[in-house]
Formats: C-alpha cells, sequence, structure tokens
C-alpha cells in the first residue's frame, strides 16, 4: 500500500495507460483483477478545452474502477492547467496524470510527451501551476530521458516534486530507444533515492518476478505494468500474489482466456456499440490467443469479423478444438472474482 496525495493505492500493482488499449473495458478487468491503481489512457488538453464528443466520452470513470489516474497531455502550460481544472471539477478520477513520456512523432512535435523532457525549469512551472489550479494529486509519467545525452530523470523528478506533483512515474527507456532495447533501472533507482513522493518503475515488468526483482533493484513504492498485461490480466493477478505471499499462481487454461476475451468484448459492445467494438477486439484477441496451441489460424477469422456473435462462435469453437486443453478446475477458481 502507498498514497499519492490523498488517494490510497492498496497495493503495488499501476496498469500503465496505454493509448487505444486503457477504456473503461479493460481497466474494469484490470481492476476485478486486482490492480492498484488504473491509469486512463492519454486525453488532448486541447481536444478537452474543445469538447470534442470523442475526447470527452474517454473521461468517463466507472465508479468500479476507482482509484483511477486519468492522463492529460499538451505542450502549453496555460492549455494544460484548463484541461486539468475540467478534469478536476467534471470528472470522479481520483489522480490526474501529466504525459511526459509519450514518444510519438506527431505528439512530440507538438511541444506534447517526451519533449518535455529537455526543459526541468518548464516543468517545475507548468506543474506548480497545475497543481495550484486543482485539488485533485497531481503526478507526471515520464521517461528518464530524451536520448542517450540528454537524460535529466533526477533533475525532472526533482522539478516534478518541486512543483507540488504528488507522485512521479518512470519508464525506464529514453525517447530515442520508443520501446526498444533494455529499462535502465539503475536510473529508476536514482529518481527514487533522489525524491521524496512515491515513484512507480515502469519499463520490462514481463513476469511477476521481474516485479519483484525491479522493487527490490530501485526500492520504488509501485510497479507499471503495460504491454505485459495485455491480453493477459492474469499478469496483474499473479504479481500482485506474487509480491504479497510468494506464491506464483499457474497461467490460466485456454478456456478462462476466452472467457474474459468474450467479457472484455461484451463490455466494450456495451461502451461503444457492436461495429466500432468488435474492430477494437481484433488487436485484444490476437493478445488473448497469444501462445495458445493452434490460435494463427483462428487469429485471421477473427481479423476480418465484423460482428459480436462471430467472434464468441469463432472462439468457442477454437477452445472446444484443443485437444486436452482442460486444466484442473482448482486453476480456474484461482482467477474467479
Amino acid at each position: 500500500m502507498f498514497k499519492i496525495g490523498n488517494v490510497t493505492v492498496p497495493n503495488k500493482v499501476v496498469l500503465a495507460p496505454m493509448a487505444g488499449v486503457c477504456n473503461p473495458a479493460f481497466r474494469l478487468i484490470a481492476k476485478e483483477f486486482g490492480c492498484g491503481l488504473v491509469c486512463a489512457e492519454m486525453v488532448s488538453d486541447k481536444a478537452i478545452l474543445h469538447g470534442n464528443q470523442r475526447t470527452m466520452e474517454m473521461l468517463f470513470v466507472d465508479e468500479r474502477e476507482k482509484p483511477l489516474s486519468l492522463q492529460i497531455f499538451g505542450g502549453d502550460t496555460e492549455t494544460l492547467v484548463e484541461a486539468a481544472k475540467y478534469v478536476d471539477r467534471n470528472t470522479n478520477a481520483d489522480i490526474i496524470d501529466i504525459n511526459m513520456g509519450c514518444p510519438v512523432p506527431k505528439i512530440t512535435k507538438c511541444d506534447a510527451g517526451a519533449r518535455w523532457l529537455l526543459d526541468p525549469d518548464k516543468i517545475e512551472k507548468m506543474v506548480t501551476e497545475v497543481v495550484r489550479s486543482v485539488s485533485k494529486p497531481v503526478t507526471v509519467k515520464m521517461r528518464i530521458g530524451w536520448d542517450d545525452e540528454h537524460i535529466y530523470a533526477v533533475r525532472n523528478a526533482k522539478a516534478v516534486e518541486n512543483g507540488g506533483g504528488a507522485a512521479v512515474s518512470v519508464h525506464g527507456r529514453t525517447r530515442v530507444q520508443m520501446y526498444t532495447g533494455k529499462a535502465n533501472w539503475d536510473i529508476i533507482r536514482e529518481v527514487k533515492q533522489s525524491v521524496s513522493i512515491p515513484v512507480i518503475g515502469n519499463g520490462d515488468v514481463f513476469t511477476p518476478e521481474d516485479a519483484r526483482r525491479m522493487l527490490d533493484q530501485t526500492g520504488v513504492d509501485g510497479v507499471m505494468i503495460g504491454r505485459a498485461a495485455l491480453g493477459n490480466p492474469w499478469m496483474l493477478y499473479r504479481t500482485i500474489r506474487y509480491l504479497t505471499n510468494g506464491e506464483l499462481l499457474p497461467e490460466p487454461t485456454p478456456q478462462e482466456k476466452i472467457r474474459i476475451a468474450i467479457l472484455h468484448l461484451d463490455r466494450l459492445v456495451a461502451l461503444k456499440g457492436e461495429a466500432v467494438a468488435v474492430k477494437e477486439m481484433r488487436k485484444h484477441m490476437a493478445w488473448y490467443l497469444k501462445g495458445l496451441h493452434g490460435s494463427a489460424r483462428v487469429k485471421d477469422v477473427i481479423m476480418e469479423q465484423t460482428r459480436r456473435d462471430d467472434m464468441v462462435r469463432t472462439l468457442h469453437e477454437f477452445v472446444e478444438s484443443l485437444d486436452g486443453a482442460g486444466g484442473s478446475e482448482e486453476d480456474r477458481v484461482a482467477y474467479v472474482h
């Protein structure tokens, strides 16, 4: 357990704010699998201020997801402050997070995302302004630096702390690395040692054992899990159990994977309508099916589908075709929430 401002996070596992993934359907599953804090996908400050309808829908928070962090991005202090004020007053999110890690060129060329990492003084002024304008705790998600020549992680984290930020999440890669190479946990440890606010470590946590190792090596308060949870919310639950009592639960059975995949699909249909949800679920289904014997053929079929019932039928037929994939009743019960 740790605290971000006045918000208590019940355990050390945090779901990363992944764009195109962390909508309420997926976040709620993560929460049901025990995740201590879930983070919503990033939302543009300018789109909030323009009242863009799709953006407004992205600000929806289901009470069952809480505590929840809602992430905004932008390259201009003034618009970030106004967007934060809107989130503060008009949503039931618990925490306002500012993105300083997105490496995508269309974001950084607007001075947003990872572009902030080049100017610690600018970060401190911006965080100070945002914190002064809202009542919810303000946090920052950042990378260790822009490139190997500009690694200002410690200075940037101190700037967040000096500005009144309540916590900082640090992805151990530079902007130039994108998602390649190795995350530098040593720099995450340096950040943890140099600030007194909570630090959440992110990068290369693919197994429960990785999470334990990150906590031991860096001393961070929480571990942020991103890509390892795609199609695999069991990773969250297994990590929590492992960190709590050292117990390493088995991987889910194929039946359990498909059951949760269909739950995810149905929640997305309720949220966005069948046409949009089925299209969006194709990538998720590929993640849920990853590693299952003979799934390549099924993925090809699913990528063409446009109806919920067809997708569900395909998944059921696939599971029934798996030889000896029953798994024990005990395994299945382990994941019932």
